[in-house]
């Protein structure tokens, strides 16, 4: 991750993370109400049932900031090591320990000080032991090689300036046979470059998302098989209000420019059994 992105994205996480904290809310990354990850945006609303809220802290709830729910579509089993790239508060993680429970193992990776704080806070307050958080940079997983057996990731890889870096390294800690299963933000023909020039957008999972056909080509080229995009959520233009708001952006121009452009998405994968 480049120095510039790498620094806009931990300010923004921590200030997320500090706002469930304090009392504030959710850890809505924007400058207004309906600005990313409030609770009326259309990436990341609805994303839990009410069975799974229940199940954890309020706090870990509150600062979910993905686009998807990949515990709900990965293949998670009992004795199984999970890794969640990008682990923000942890409710992925807790999620993932219990359904891997009894033998398996759920590790957090993040690279925020105050996300870590929180999901370590939310783990202690769910009495999980199955779970180890971890600081670090998805570029460089702090892991040894063909030590985990799924990854999962919600809504970071898209914020990442070396995507290659990241599906290289997710592919050299996997088992062989391990499975790469992650929901992230994807995007379908040219996209305007107002949208992939504003820094800002980073961190609302827009502007560094990769074209459909590009994150399967990255995968392709870090190793991985059995490759496939599955849309999850369809975004369009009236959707694009809730996003570019505040952002200095003609909504009026650009919103039937990105009309059913971006998507919410489980990317698959998996690492061949045999090297």
């Amino acid at each position: 991750m480049s120095t510039n992105i790498k620094e806009v994205v931990k300010e923004k996480y921590g200030q997320a993370a500090m706002r469930v904290v304090s009392g504030e809310g959710s850890a809505c990354c924007g400058s207004s109400p309906s600005s990313c990850c409030s609770g009326s945006d259309p990436i990341t609303s609805g994303l839990y049932d009410q069975l799974q809220k229940d199940e954890l802290p309020e706090a870990a709830v509150l600062a979910s900031l993905g686009c998807g729910n990949p515990t709900a579509l990965a293949e998670l089993k009992p004795g199984e090591v999970v890794l969640d790239l990008g682990s923000g508060g942890g409710i992925d993680v807790l999620l993932s320990a219990k359904r891997v429970s009894p033998g398996g193992k759920a590790y957090g990776l993040d690279m925020t000080d105050e996300m870590l704080a929180l999901a370590r806070d939310n783990q202690r307050k769910a009495g999980v032991q199955n779970v180890e958080f971890l600081k670090g940079e998805i570029e460089n997983i702090p892991l040894p090689d063909n030590s985990v057996d799924v990854i999962i990731s919600n809504c970071v890889i898209n914020l990442s300036a070396d995507k290659d870096r990241v599906l290289r390294e997710a592919f050299r800690v996997l088992k062989p046979g391990g499975r790469f299963a992650v929901s992230d933000v994807v995007t379908r023909g040219e996209i305007p470059e107002q949208i992939r020039e504003s820094m800002l957008l980073w961190v609302g999972c827009v502007a560094g998302a990769l074209e459909e056909s590009e994150y399967r080509s990255k995968l392709a080229a870090a190793g991985f098989g059995n490759i496939g995009v599955e849309p999850t959520r369809i975004f369009r233009s009236e959707d694009a209000l809730s996003f570019l708001v505040d952002k200095g952006i003609d909504i009026g121009k650009i919103g039937p420019l990105v009309d059913g452009k971006f998507m919410s998405a489980f990317v698959r994968a998996q690492k061949p059994s045999q090297q």
